[in-house]
């Protein structure tokens, strides 16, 4: 079991390890007391894990109360998080209380929104169960639901209290779900380690998840303490995700999320080196490591349509987009172009 501790507005821990979701109830009780606590999941994850997650918390003196919403994208919207909302009201929850996001990035982002709205704040824990989760979105406090213009759209920076990854979870999810979290495995790697990024080329990456996924925390803890409300250096967690929003929405959501981000860092090395801006070409260093991994290389969509979509994304100031270029593999940095460039670099799909 490995324990990092973020610092940032709120300091928590992440805890990384086999068999650590029967801890939950207990770490939860050392935090709130015997409160109660409303726990988010969606149908796929409720069958596998919701009913450990009770015993765990019931077990612990924690009340509980669940709320399921229907697994996928779609339900990342506003609909489904007033849905939350009114129910967290209906069952009278208070400030001494707090919400448990059991399971994925859709599951975190809407409940960490949902907590941050509730009653002007109330704590959250996340419990991720995909590798994606783990990885990236339950650590850093950003959330958010998506809008009809574009995802994440409608957010907050709030923090956890506390971030339980049980590692055994992963055991029970879908290879092309798995694939989704070695994307932003990879993204780490190529952002900021070359040696992670060496360790996870070759796809052979299941004995080693502990260490992988507490590397990739570390990387972003260190960022979110420089930057929490990226301003700066946390922009750099963007490599590949301005192409990749747009490849999410042209799908309307049927390309899933890590795909979209292998494709878009795909794009961004190829665009990166046709217009000089590499030290290196890091494409087909990237295209391996997707390949091995399972992870697509390519889209269909036209450029223009791609370029359309980035438009309205939120890392867009005005005229101007920060775009992540990769110098070489290990190390990338902030590039600031005109908006009307998104139309060459999508061009090198």
């Amino acid at each position: 079991m490995k324990t990092i501790k973020v610092s940032a507005s709120k300091e928590y821990e992440v805890v990384i390890g086999s068999g650590v979701l029967a801890s939950l109830g207990e770490s939860c009780s050392a935090l709130f007391g015997k409160s109660r606590a409303v726990i988010v999941t969606d149908s796929n994850v409720a069958p596998l894990r919701l009913s450990e997650a009770k015993e765990s918390l019931e077990n612990a003196g924690i009340q509980t109360v669940d709320f399921v919403f229907p697994a996928g994208e779609e339900s990342k919207c506003k609909e489904t998080l007033f849905e939350l909302l009114e129910f967290m009201a209906e069952n009278r929850l208070t400030r001494s209380d707090f919400a448990v996001a059991l399971g994925g990035g859709v599951t975190g982002d809407m409940t960490g929104l949902a907590a941050s709205l509730y009653l002007r704040g109330v704590p959250f824990v996340q419990v991720p169960t995909t590798l994606l989760a783990a990885v990236d979105s339950s650590v850093g406090g950003k959330t958010a639901v998506n809008l009809t213009a574009g995802k994440n759209l409608m957010g907050a920076f709030y923090q956890p209290s506390l971030v339980v990854c049980d590692t055994d979870t992963l055991s029970t999810l879908p290879e092309s779900e798995f694939a989704n979290g070695m994307a932003e495995v990879i993204k780490y790697g190529v952002i900021f380690d070359r040696k992670l990024f060496d360790k996870v080329r070759s796809g052979n990456v299941k004995s080693d998840m502990e260490d992988i996924i507490a590397r990739c925390v570390e990387l972003k803890r260190d960022v979110v303490a420089k930057d929490e409300f990226d301003k700066g250096d946390r922009q750099l967690l963007n490599f590949g995700h301005t192409m990749a929003h747009s490849i999410e929405k042209c799908s309307h959501f049927e390309i899933s999320h890590g795909s979209a981000v292998a494709i878009g860092m795909v794009i961004a090395a190829k665009a990166s080196a046709k217009l000089g801006w590499s030290d290196e070409d890091c494409t087909a260093e990237i295209i391996e490591a997707n390949k091995n991994n399972c992870l697509p290389v390519e889209c269909d969509f036209e450029p223009r349509a791609l370029a359309d979509a980035a438009l309205s994304d939120k890392k867009r100031s005005g005229g101007t987009i920060n775009f992540v270029v990769p110098r070489v593999v290990g190390e990338c940095y902030l590039q600031k172009i005109p908006v009307d460039v998104l139309y060459e670099i999508a061009e090198c799909k």
